[in-house]
């Protein structure tokens, strides 16, 4: 048997084929000579085969490709690149450092692991073959759920059971089949799909000295998920406990989105690491300083941004999507800081990015959940005016808008109305369907819930950067105390306005989304950024399910409200702004017919009837710190107003079956302060 063969320039990456070996194609297009090095073990410091690529045999056009027949799934390799190195023009070939493969599946840590190994072979990272096609499925399949009928719960698979609290076993906790141990908890939660930071494979070591790099955004690959998160150890053993994950939530009616990105590399500045991508084509993967192409545009604010409107760049993007959603039954994608999708290759924004264009008209994608961040670091802000016809976005100012109204700031009450009514002032214009707004009040990015209603300073000394790092304005209230505290009222207040925030988001249209742990009050003491903070103070602690078991009732009996309003039932291919033409919307103050939007206003009402609805919908906000008498609509005697939500009514503020709701039956309801308040009436 021959020891190499030519090989095909497609499929990229590593290909095994039965019987046939591997198939290695790598594209390089300024490289002058590649050798494919072939490893026994990831701990290895030195290659058991070195393959040196024929540039006549084993090139087509910028496609570096062997075939090796004696090989196959395990097998951990590594590929060498020589070329220019002259920085001045953008080229960085380091013939010395070990490169992974783009486009393999599989990504494995030495023990010794160095971000700065370069020639050090027995502490760099490598490529491993994997077998894709040797799982059983079983007939599983991505769950394709309306967006109408999605709540999004933001997870982190490590942070949801890592904690010793978690009551799981130590080689389970933090993975992915611990994630599986936890789906009864998300079912009985009542959300509908998970919302994943990022599983892409990432650096821990891309993080100031002292600490780890958690969140993960700092990818390595965009094809193989984080070997750390799996409590199987070898390669084809993480791919498939992944898959088990996926198959396991499906099963429980839960759609996968994953938080991908796709913005920047671990490979970080001129400062950085060559792993991968700048030892390959520096100039085309990444987008270059004008004027100084020695250096990196910095549009992510992680030292340097992938030139994504490229055209190799662009494929390799969606060939990473295609194999997410083909082979791994993925449901979605949250992309990250996805306005840098938009510049072109001098940083420029463009009108039509042909990344955003060819995302959203691939047929593979089709049925897939699309989620943009629409900022960068850069203040690239695009909110409501993101490209696309079928992207979601993030809504940043859902979340601002709704924390001031709560904090009790002057000059947001004429906001709410939009924010309620899936922000029509910024998605009007919008062809297609209601539910272009995610809507949020917390993320992994910022305080937690309770710490929105806990302080007013972020606390972030525990990071090593002096507390400068994080956002300084959170729109965040403490109550009258910093942090944790033992006064029952101020307490009381924050448990209140906890639910109150939780009941806005799920009560809204648009796409709610709620944050691993705030339907226990999950704190990390005022850490507002703790990407680098891989402990307990990240962690789901699960002994807050019973200290919190009042605000954890109350999120899942709003969830399982929500799915069962008749506004998760619309036409989910109406426009927006026709659904809320023919729907009938009203605005109130305390008086019917009489919304008081001044800017010393601290309250709303708003009765919705939606087109075909069953019922009549009433909600009542009220920030004011007094209580408030409101004017109720008319409705005849024998289908009466009943109250379904308060959140001042402690151990009773949520109740999800009409028929057992008390009946209003007075012309006002008195709203407590600070406080929501949802009543229904039948139609029928």
């Amino acid at each position: 048997m021959a020891l190499s063969e030519a090989g095909l320039p497609y499929p990229q990456g590593s290909t095994y084929t039965p019987g046939e070996g591997v198939n290695f194609s790598l594209w390089a297009r300024t490289a002058t000579a590649v050798e494919l090095l072939l490893f026994d073990d990831v701990d290895d410091t030195r290659p058991s085969r070195v393959i040196r690529l024929d540039r006549r045999a084993n090139r087509s056009f910028s496609y570096w490709h062997v075939r090796v027949p004696d090989l196959g799934p395990g097998q951990v390799y590594g590929w060498r690149v020589h070329g220019p190195h002259v920085p001045a023009h953008g080229l960085r070939h380091d013939p010395e450092a070990l490169l992974l493969d783009p486009y393999a599946h599989a990504v494995a840590f030495p023990r010794r692991y160095d971000r700065y190994a370069r020639g050090d072979l027995g502490a760099s990272m490598k490529s491993v073959v994997v077998d894709l096609a040797s799982y059983d499925w079983e007939g599983d399949a991505p769950l394709g759920r309306p967006f109408a009928q999605t709540i999004i719960y933001e997870a982190h698979v490590k942070g949801l059971t890592a904690h010793p609290s978690s009551g799981l076993p130590p080689e389970t906790r933090g993975t992915y089949a611990g994630l599986i141990e936890k789906i009864p908890y998300l079912k009985q939660l009542g959300i509908t799909a998970v919302e994943l930071m990022p599983i892409l494979a990432f650096d821990p070591a891309d993080a100031p000295p002292g600490v780890v790099n958690y969140w993960g955004y700092a990818p390595v690959s965009f094809f193989a998920p984080h070997p750390a998160y799996a409590r199987a150890k070898d390669p084809q053993g993480v791919l498939d406990e992944v898959r088990d994950m996926i198959k396991a939530l499906h099963r429980a009616g839960i759609e996968v989105i994953l938080d991908v990105v796709y913005n920047h590399t671990a490979e970080g500045d001129v400062n950085g690491p060559t792993f991968c991508w700048r030892g390959l084509d520096n100039e085309t993967y990444y987008i270059l300083e004008r004027g100084d192409p020695s250096r990196y545009a910095n549009y992510s604010g992680c030292g340097n941004t992938l030139n994504a409107n490229e055209s190799i760049v662009r494929r390799m993007i969606v060939h990473s999507l295609h194999f997410w959603v083909s082979e791994m039954h993925v449901d979605g994608f949250r992309f990250d800081l996805a306005s840098i999708f938009t510049r072109d290759a001098k940083g420029e924004p463009m009108k039509d990015p042909p990344l955003i264009w060819s995302i959203e008209s691939d047929p593979v994608l089709a049925r897939t959940k699309l989620i943009a961040e629409a900022w960068d670091a850069a203040g690239l802000y695009q909110v409501g005016s993101f490209t696309g016809d079928r992207w979601r976005e993030w809504n940043g100012r859902y979340r601002d808008d709704v924390r001031r109204f709560f904090r009790g700031d002057d000059g947001v009450t004429a906001r709410l109305p939009d924010r309620l009514l899936a922000s029509p002032d910024l998605y009007s214009a919008r062809p297609q369907e209601v539910e272009h707004s995610v809507n949020f009040v917390t993320c992994h990015d910022g305080f937690t819930l309770n710490d929105l209603v806990s302080y007013d300073r972020k606390h972030n000394e525990a990071n090593h950067e002096g507390n400068r790092d994080g956002s300084n304005d959170e729109h965040s209230w403490n109550h009258g105390v910093e942090g944790p505290t033992d006064d029952p009222e101020i307490e009381r207040l924050r448990n209140r306005q906890v639910k109150n925030l939780l009941a806005t988001t799920l009560i809204a249209m648009g796409v709610p989304m709620i944050g691993m742990g705030d339907e226990v009050r999950r704190t990390q003491h005022g850490n507002n950024n703790a990407y680098c903070q891989d402990n307990e103070l990240s962690w789901m602690d699960w002994s807050l399910l019973e200290k919190h078991a009042d605000v954890l009732r109350f999120t899942a009996c709003l969830c399982r409200l929500r799915l069962g309003l008749d506004m998760t039932q619309v036409d989910h291919g109406l426009p927006l702004a026709e659904f809320l033409e023919r729907s009938r919307v009203t605005l109130h103050g305390v008086r019917l017919h009489e919304p008081d939007l001044a800017d010393d206003s601290h309250s709303l009402a708003l009765t919705v009837r939606g087109i075909g609805e069953s019922r009549l919908i009433h909600a009542i906000l009220n920030a004011w710190r007094e209580p408030l008498d409101f004017q109720l609509p008319p409705v005849p005697a024998e289908r009466p107003w009943r109250r379904v939500i308060d959140t001042t009514i402690e151990g009773n503020e949520c109740v999800v079956d009409l028929a057992e709701a008390p009946v209003v039956s007075s012309s006002t309801y008195r709203a407590g302060p600070r406080s929501v308040v949802l009543l229904a009436a039948s139609l029928r």
